[in-house]
């Protein structure tokens, strides 16, 4: 039986932390998935504003799941280096913050170039980015997204071939249905035994984000398969997307905010408390 463990990006509740702490613990969660800090970008933060950050939650008794950082969400053809500067500051960030787990994406494809064109860039891009991390005692944490070299199961698939699971498999049900691909059973089949950790967000056959386990992600069916096949601690990384929120713009460079059900929800509170509480029946619902 797995050990769940729910962690949230609280930054969809407020883009303030005391506000996030205090949605989190409204919510029974423990541990975030820090992304966004008072405005800022997590990989933007100086180092005293990563301690100060930190002693605020080690005072409200939250964890660190993951870095939710942007590292590889800028074009295969964008100059390098100066994000691999932000990549070494992430994962300052993630030492400071007590995790070894960083969320990274794998770049996306400009118009007029194909995966196959861009693929011996992408990996020689990622190898360069999990030999810093390696050296550091960090996890790479490759998360399917829209647009980005590893949209599809088998573009996932490859990435944990050319890497012999060195970087590790983030697995988002829904980003695979906005994507335009079958998020279950075909992906689950090809990569669930190599699931790291999970994104926990859903969508319906008409690409609405909706909560876990009222779309057609398989969220349900997956969580039972898990809870036989996994022993031991598997975040579970809330993911609202139910209603835009401050600094949207600025994380999804191919995001639609006509994909989230705005009026569904009255405030961002209610949104992340639905999400919350969605993910929470489901894996109820299994045991």
């Amino acid at each position: 039986m797995a050990e769940f463990v729910l962690s949230a990006f609280a930054d969809e509740y407020s883009p303030k932390l005391d506000e996030q702490i205090e949605g989190l613990k409204k919510n029974g969660v423990g541990f975030m998935e820090i992304r966004g800090v008072d405005g800022k970008n997590v990989a933007d933060l100086t180092e005293d504003e990563m301690k100060a950050a930190k002693a605020k939650l080690d005072a409200a008794g939250i964890g660190v799941s993951s870095i939710g950082s942007p590292i590889g969400k800028i074009k295969v053809t964008d100059e390098f280096e100066p994000h691999l500067d932000k990549l070494r500051n992430c994962i300052k960030a993630a030492k400071i913050f007590g995790t070894k787990n960083m969320r990274i994406f794998s770049f996306y494809i400009p118009d007029g170039m194909t995966r196959e064109e861009c693929r011996p860039e992408v990996m020689k891009r990622l190898k360069a980015m999990l030999d810093i991390a390696k050296a550091e005692g960090i996890n790479l944490c490759h998360e399917n997204e829209k647009g980005i070299y590893g949209e599809s199961a088998d573009c996932c698939l490859d990435i944990q071939n050319e890497f012999g699971g060195e970087i590790k498999l983030i697995f988002d049900p829904a980003n695979f249905i906005m994507d335009g691909h079958e998020s279950y059973p075909r992906a689950y089949e090809m990569l669930g035994d190599k699931i790291f950790y999970m994104h926990i967000k859903d969508a319906t056959a008409e690409k609405v984000i909706c909560p876990a386990g009222k779309g057609i992600g398989g969220v349900p069916s997956i969580i039972a398969d898990l809870d036989k096949k996994v022993s031991g601690k598997l975040f579970l990384s809330v993911e609202p997307h139910l209603r835009v929120f401050k600094g949207f713009e600025d994380l999804e460079a191919t995001g639609d905010k006509t994909k989230m059900p705005d009026n569904t929800y009255a405030s961002n509170y209610e949104a992340f408390g639905a999400a919350c509480d969605a993910i929470k029946a489901v894996i109820a619902s299994v045991r």
